[in-house]
């Protein structure tokens, strides 16, 4: 079972005394604007139980919960402005100077002071100037206006649902609904596109019809109508495709600019704690790791405890298997840290699918590490997520664009460096140029198997909902392909299934190569420093190539059979337990799913195509 959130100490701020408050590290807030606020903001309070609550008054109600042991709201009394914050503001010192904060007062300043003050100074305009993982929502009494913004990528989660005379908010799906009056229908578009594995639209829209996601990236403003109601107007203040490109330098410059934008994310991330990390022995977990490591010890604070997905090596690994471990060793061997293995049981598959209702998925290897992590006291967890999508980006599509402007003896240089057949590559080029699935389709129909999996969503719902087929992105050039992993909102719906599956446990987690400033800098760079020389991610190896191991720094291979197999001999023990759950219970959401293929599914205990099968058991409230 989870450890009760309510044993984990904190402190908040309730009009200006410190009082002592069960809670977990990470915070929340919620609000309610117009008709019988009160009770919206007891029932979203209530649904935000493992915080602390503080409440102001001024014709809005604001709430917030927060266990890291610093108040969450903010207020201005001059300026008639209350501030809520769930906030991590970094590069604080930089923003101390432009707002101009005498030094004596910035190590007493909470970040909710710290944005207040932005507020401020800058009004709607101040999310600009912020760095760092944030929602909040500031309420200016004297315009009768009320501002919200969320950061970036979305690592603080933002809802909100408008409904009639009433506008309500809150850090949780679920604390939203729990509002009087906001509906709970499911939007039957979302759920048929999610339960045929289509992509998903995570940018704003919700799995309910009445619940709205600020995405990532935006800020909203809310004003009271003269005749009634509100005005709600959404806009961005995060535009990355607005970066300029970087100036002309040498890969080593290049590489020193990375490496000391990578350090400075990390370290501004390991405040509080104690801080544990994942260690997985690839490129963006090995690179965390060690400059938290680095860090830590030049502060003179314990190395971070290291937490790996792989089973303990006892008995000894297989010797397919060994690979993997070598590396994750390599790195504990150079930085002095001590690893924590562990891999998902059948019955941390059984419980994690039982109590997931959020309809947004669960990592499985992610709670073995969350308990393990919390049992030991540690409070943030950092996470090489999202390295992948833009800082260490692969360089897919800088091929392509060779080959479209006619760069074909480039191109040639690097197939050769790769070790690809010249014209086996270019013909699949070509194809993935006419449709980015052609070259996908045409090996599935070589090998006679279908290109789309079996679904599990109940046909004839599926004739009724007709889930709109998504666009399809094409992949031609390494910044147009960055831009579109970072704005299509999957990111951030993978930090927000990450949040609520932490907190449960009382853990942060925090994502170093997610960082304003260092996703600013890899989309200014020019393609090359991406692949090149037979590598891809090229400029993260070459910039931290006396910082890791050289064989894990420079390691090709992704695959890891040490973590994948024993997750899916896992799966196929608990299959009978979660079958035996849902066929013994009576889902309200079963109408969407072909029951009797999902449970012969179950029954028969088959191990290939898991996504739908996922899909379909995270959907389900069993």
């Amino acid at each position: 079972m989870a450890r009760s959130l309510a044993e984990l100490p904190a402190a908040i701020l309730i009009a200006g005394e410190t009082v002592e408050l069960s809670g977990c590290a990470p915070g929340a807030i919620c609000g309610a604007l117009g008709g019988d606020s009160r009770p919206a903001l007891d029932a979203m309070l209530d649904a935000l139980a493992d915080y602390g609550p503080e409440r102001t008054a001024a014709g809005v109600l604001l709430g917030c919960r927060h266990g890291a042991g610093e108040p969450a709201l903010a207020s201005d009394a001059g300026a008639g402005v209350v501030l809520a914050a769930d906030a991590r503001i970094d590069d604080r010192g930089s923003l101390c100077d432009a707002l101009g904060v005498p030094h004596p007062e910035r190590g007493r300043l909470a970040d909710a002071d710290l944005v207040l003050r932005a507020f401020a100074r800058w009004g709607e305009a101040c999310p600009r100037h912020l760095v760092g993982d944030y929602a909040f929502a500031a309420w200016d009494g004297r315009r009768g206006a009320l501002f919200c913004a969320r950061d970036h990528i979305g690592v603080r989660p933002f809802y909100y649902a408008l409904e009639g005379d009433r506008f309500v908010f809150a850090s949780s799906v679920e604390a939203v609904l729990a509002a009087p009056g906001v509906s709970g229908d499911l939007d039957e578009r979302m759920v048929a596109a999610y339960l045929s594995s289509l992509r998903v639209d995570h940018a704003e829209r919700t799995f309910f019809r009445a619940v709205r996601r600020l995405p990532a990236g935006h800020a909203l403003a809310v004003e009271m109508k003269t005749g009634g109601g509100f005005g709600v107007r959404v806009e961005r203040h995060w535009r990355p495709e607005q970066t300029p490109l970087a100036a002309a330098a040498s890969d080593d410059a290049h590489a020193e600019r990375f490496l000391e934008l990578c350090g400075k994310a990390v370290r501004d991330r390991l405040r509080g704690g104690p801080v544990a990390t994942h260690l997985s022995g690839g490129l963006d977990s090995s690179s965390v790791a060690a400059l938290a490591a680095r860090e830590l010890r030049r502060q003179g604070r314990p190395a971070p405890l290291a937490f790996s997905w792989l089973p303990a090596p006892d008995p000894p690994p297989r010797a397919e298997h060994e690979r993997e471990y070598a590396l994750i060793d390599a790195v504990c061997a150079r930085e002095r840290l001590r690893v924590f293995h562990g891999a998902p049981a059948p019955e941390v598959v059984v419980d994690v699918l039982r109590r997931d209702g959020t309809l947004e998925g669960a990592n499985f290897h992610d709670e073995v590490v969350l308990r393990s992590a919390s049992r030991m006291g540690m409070r943030v967890l950092l996470s090489g997520f999202g390295g992948d999508q833009c800082v260490s980006y692969n360089g897919r599509g800088h091929w392509e664009r060779l080959l479209l402007r006619g760069r074909w003896r480039t191109l040639a240089a690097e197939l050769r460096a790769w070790d690809w057949p010249a014209r086996r590559s270019l013909a699949h080029l070509a194809l993935s140029l006419l449709h980015p699935r052609l070259p996908r389709t045409l090996r599935m129909w070589r090998s006679g198997r279908s290109a789309r999996p079996p679904m599990f969503i109940d046909p004839g719902f599926a004739r009724r909902a007709k889930p709109p087929a998504p666009p399809i992105p094409r992949m031609i050039g390494v910044r147009r392909a960055q831009l579109f992993f970072l704005l299509n909102g999957e990111i951030g719906a993978a930090l927000e299934r990450d949040r609520g599956q932490a907190v449960r446990w009382g853990m942060e987690y925090r994502y170093p190569l997610l960082d304003r400033r260092l996703l600013e800098f890899a989309l200014g760079l020019p393609p090359e420093q991406f692949r090149r020389v037979g590598h891809g991610r090229w400029l993260m190896r070459h910039a931290l190539r006396r910082v890791l191991p050289p064989e894990v720094c420079w390691n090709r291979r992704k695959d890891d059979p040490a973590r994948s197999e024993p997750l899916v001999e896992a799966l196929a023990e608990a299959w009978p337990a979660v079958r035996r759950q849902i066929a013994g219970s009576a889902p309200s959401r079963a109408r969407y799913v072909d029951m009797p293929a999902l449970l012969e599914r179950l029954e028969d205990g088959s191990r290939l195509r898991l996504a739908p099968l996922f899909s379909a058991l995270h959907f389900l409230d069993y």
